[in-house]
């Protein structure tokens, strides 16, 4: 059985994602877990596993309670799965920086 390194709580929250690199073209992304460190979510773009990225995560005023908040990320990709029969790929990355910003 292998091993749960994971340190943080993971929460089952889609939640809208925007890559410059991974979603152009597509409508953009979206969620399947978030935590306070990570994120995971698919792509049609298959990116290196090391990879810099730059992405945002938007909450909706149902999770804010007040206006949108775009969280804009900084991190890098430390998982990539093949999805079968699928064109998508999962990405799990690693938060490194992030910073809030209000949207009305």
């Amino acid at each position: 059985m292998a091993v749960d390194k994971r340190v943080h709580r993971r929460y089952a929250l889609k939640l809208p994602l925007s890559a410059k690199s991974l979603t152009n073209g597509n409508g953009g992304a979206e969620t399947s877990n978030v935590s306070a460190r990570g994120v995971f979510f698919m792509s049609t773009t298959k990116p290196e596993e090391g990879a810099s990225l730059e992405f945002s995560l938007t909450l909706s005023p149902e999770i804010t309670l007040t206006d949108n908040i775009v969280i804009r990320c900084k991190g890098r990709v430390v998982r990539v799965t093949q999805t079968p029969g699928s064109d998508k790929v999962g990405i799990a990355a690693a938060i490194e920086k992030y910073d809030f910003e209000t949207k009305s």
